[in-house]
């Protein structure tokens, strides 16, 4: 199964992908992890929000792989507990079909990024800035899969 993380926002700074490089290189190749930096809307005084969000989606609806299993990162999304993690990534394994994991913009997911995923995941209920959710989630997803392999990363 090879997970795409389809993130709105590029130029991250190094600390960023570093921190990403670091958990997925750890992925087995089974399992690989490769992370597709979608353009940013243009925002700014006078821009049209809608607008933005809109090209966003547009880009990332394109990105999505047919066939793809969808999981939209979503703050009204359900929430799991690493093992339950770990359960979800063995059941995703079992369908079969490549991942893509949908990380939004500063506004949140286009409603039709949102409408077509499979699934909807909640990080949290805080606020999270965006280069810090691309690390923690390559983080948990390193994580989920030393806890399926009985690794001791885990504890």
């Amino acid at each position: 199964m090879k997970i795409k993380l389809l993130a709105v926002g590029t130029k991250m700074p190094a600390w960023v992908t570093t921190g990403i490089n670091e958990y997925t290189k750890r992925m087995p190749r089974e399992m690989s992890v490769e992370i597709i930096e979608l353009p940013i809307g243009p925002r700014g005084k006078g821009a049209d929000l809608k607008r933005a969000i809109k090209k966003e989606g547009d880009a990332m609806l394109a990105a999505i792989p047919s066939g793809d299993w969808v999981v939209a990162l979503e703050v009204t999304g359900k929430t799991w507990s690493t093992e339950q993690l770990a359960g979800q990534m063995e059941s995703w394994q079992l369908k079969g079909r490549n991942l893509s994991l949908l990380i939004g913009g500063p506004d949140g997911l286009d409603p039709r990024c949102s409408a077509l995923a499979d699934q909807k995941w909640s990080l949290s209920a805080l606020t999270l800035p965006h280069p810090m959710v691309r690390i923690l989630l390559s983080e948990q997803l390193y994580r989920a899969w030393s806890v399926i392999q009985g690794h001791p990363y885990h504890k």
